[in-house]
């Protein structure tokens, strides 16, 4: 299980696209976009096509992100990012199948080698 809640572990193994909100880097505001995220081996991660993008610029300053799920079931929940610099990993996220859009945009080992790409972890609710 990811986060221990049945119903947001099913969201978060079969819907894609979810909203984000992280913090400014530099404007300290809150900012939310709409993304996908990638469910692998029950890891979940967030990624794009290589070049600059501020969500990542967000999460690379201050780790703490909100995930909005939006599809099956609505949720909002607290997490950390955790940028994801480890060739076989990064390997192992884009050729898994639900990556085969990334893999369309640009070469295989371009992704690889530059894409933006984070690790989400969940703050699960502390037991009573």
């Amino acid at each position: 299980m990811i986060t221990g809640d049945p119903a947001v572990d099913r969201a978060l193994s079969t819907d894609m696209t979810i909203d984000i909100t992280t913090t400014g880097r530099t404007s300290g505001r809150s900012s939310r976009i709409e993304i996908w995220l990638l469910n692998v081996d029950s890891r979940i991660f967030i990624t794009g096509t290589p070049g600059p993008r501020d969500w990542y610029a967000n999460l690379r300053a201050d780790d703490a992100l909100i995930v909005h799920l939006k599809e099956s079931v609505r949720a909002d929940l607290p997490a950390q990012a955790h940028v994801v610099e480890d060739l076989a990993i990064r390997r192992l996220v884009f050729e898994h199948p639900s990556a085969a859009w990334y893999r369309s945009q640009a070469p295989l080992d371009e992704l690889i080698a530059t894409a933006p790409m984070v690790e989400i972890t969940f703050e699960l609710a502390s037991a009573t």
